[in-house]
């Protein structure tokens, strides 16, 4: 199962002793209280007059993406989300009746940066504006490989492709910057430069979380003023709002990581179920990632109680219950009922205590603040995730290794991320009624399919190294090799092409990805983003090193909870 790996995951301790440590942790750096009130003037009047220098410069068409770019990137966007749609609106515009393919004094990283802006706006931008950069024979012009800035900007944009279009021509062009931007790299100096372009071929903005890059980022244009971005006025201003900001957002994340802390121990799955999982704050993780702005505070901390139990549910199937109690557990889970309960052991008895408690209490939320009552929903998708967890379960008991579509198709359920999207679609409560529901949550619709398989399949890259998982999860991998050892006479696939294989179908499901959120659909702005930063963190989660460790997912919460930034 993905979204609840067993495989060795942050942190690498005992199940029971992970959260008592990160606990402890986060009380000893727990922010001054008055932090935010002494700061919350300053802040309000930076955004104010970063409001005003987005208005002056909305005629600036390069300056203002630039501007854009920054604050995405510094991840205060979100103060400003009319200013930029205002703005945005104006761009396609601009772009669409001003500059042809075939103006030839346009920058590659002006027209890439417009390009990526606009598609990660839900804006549909032709790819034919880069056939302008091509030479007679079609090939990217060669003077480009001396264009650095543009290189990189090309490069970015190149991982905006949607499934259904010809993406031929951004494939071209990632192959292109990355092989120059490569060489570049090798014979630059160490410095400013080098870094920012092992950056970006590192992680390239779409793909990565802006939060976990924001802080290098910050850093990187407070130390030179020649980075990219570091020749502007306005720089020095968004740097003053990032450094408060990143305060402010670090003090509220304490707050509610407390909270969950301390609903988990009330809770008691820790102390009762000894062999599950005791990481609260990698569960909270995933609805922060999420859910990042300040203002779904309430929807963040009721998002990690389904999260919390798709990892205990996990533990049960992989670790502790045997097949016919997974059975069991299985079927009282889709009937919901009294009688089938009480013939389960009791500590799958506890474990459908907290499962309907907890269902009973978001299915309330949503009625009282939606008028929609979908415990009977999400009922169902508890019973399909059950049933997919005990399919794996019947696999790994009778020693059989399925068909890799199979596979997939019963992990994409299995892993979790179907289940917890449902929940967080009510939560939000936008667009609800019965077709969008039957939607979202029947028909397993690509966008959430799409972010599922993504999951999936780097969970299984993972998973495919760790020869010391406790848990019995099977792996895409290992079914794709076996088919392919079967269908072909001299030995089948290698590790490495199967490893190749996999990643071509992740960069698939992320055009699949692109599309659908560029698609008209029943999903809103903010479900849309729910699930790209879903996909964005699963390398995060799922990289791990030769010690099964995750430095970067490491790193991450650190920057989040416990390094704050100078002002």
């Amino acid at each position: 199962m993905a979204f609840a790996s067993t495989t060795s995951s942050y942190p690498p301790k005992s199940a029971q002793e992970s959260g008592t440590i990160e606990y402890t942790k986060l009380i000893s750096s727990e922010p001054a209280n008055n932090y935010v009130a002494r700061i919350q003037v300053k802040h309000i009047e930076k955004c104010e007059e970063i409001r005003r220098i987005l208005g002056e410069l909305v005629d600036e068409a390069l300056e203002c993406m630039m501007m854009v770019d920054a604050l995405q990137r510094l991840c205060i966007d979100y103060h400003f989300e009319d200013e930029i749609k205002i703005f945005l609106d104006k761009l396609l515009l601009y772009y669409g009746s001003s500059i042809k393919s075939t103006d030839d004094k346009v920058e590659l990283h002006e027209i890439a940066l417009h390009f990526r802006l606009l598609r990660q706006a839900g804006y549909f931008v032709p790819t034919s504006v880069f056939e302008s950069f091509k030479d007679k024979k079609g090939e990217f012009k060669q003077e480009l490989s001396e264009d650095i800035r543009g290189l990189m900007s090309l490069y970015e944009a190149s991982h905006l492709g949607m499934e259904g279009e010809d993406t031929l021509l951004l494939d071209e062009a990632n192959y292109f910057s990355h092989k120059h931007l490569t060489a570049a790299k090798m014979e630059l100096e160490a410095g400013l430069l080098a870094r920012v372009v092992d950056d970006t071929l590192k992680h390239p903005f779409h793909k990565n979380l802006a939060r976990f890059k924001a802080r290098h980022y910050y850093y990187d244009l407070v130390s030179s003023t020649h980075h990219p971005h570091g020749t502007y006025g306005w720089v020095s201003l968004v740097q003053e709002l990032a450094s408060m900001d990143f305060n402010m957002l670090q003090s509220l994340y304490h707050q509610e990581l407390l909270q969950i802390f301390k609903w988990w121990k009330e809770l008691g799955l820790s102390q009762e179920l000894k062999f599950a999982r005791d990481q609260p704050l990698k569960w909270y993780l995933w609805s922060i990632t999420a859910l990042p702005d300040p203002k779904h505070s309430q929807l963040r901390m009721e998002l990690t109680k389904p999260i919390s139990l798709v990892y205990i549910i996990d533990d049960i199937f992989d670790v502790y219950g045997s097949l016919d109690e997974l059975i069991l557990f299985t079927e009282a889970v889709n009937k919901w009922e009294t009688t089938t309960i009480e013939g389960l052991p009791e500590y799958m008895k506890i474990c459908f205590k907290a499962l309907d408690d907890i269902t009973n209490e978001i299915s309330d939320i949503v009625l009282k603040q939606h008028g929609w009552n979908p415990i009977a929903t999400l009922r169902k998708a508890w019973g399909s995730l059950c049933d997919a967890f005990l399919i794996e379960a019947k696999w790994f008991a009778s020693k059989l290794v399925p068909k890799s579509k199979e596979y997939l198709e019963n992990g994409v359920i299995s892993t979790g991320v179907p289940l917890v999207l449902a929940h967080l679609f009510f939560l939000l409560g936008q667009g609800l009624t019965q077709e969008s529901v039957l939607y979202c949550v029947e028909h397993n619709p690509p966008l959430i399919s799409s972010t599922a398989t993504i999951l999936r399949l780097w969970d299984d890259l993972g998973s495919a190294k760790d020869e010391k998982q406790e848990g019995h999860d099977g792996s895409y991998i290992e079914c794709y090799m076996k088919e392919q050892e079967e269908e072909e006479e001299e030995g089948g696939s290698s590790i490495e092409s199967a490893k190749d294989h996999v990643f071509g179908m992740i960069s698939d499901s992320w055009k699949q990805l692109n599309r659908e959120c560029l698609s008209k659909n029943h999903f809103s702005p903010t479900f849309k983003r729910a699930s790209l930063n879903i996909a964005r963190i699963v390398p995060l989660m799922y990289s791990y090193n030769d010690n099964q460790n995750l430095p970067t997912l490491t790193e991450y919460i650190n920057s989040l909870f416990y390094q704050s930034v100078a002002i």
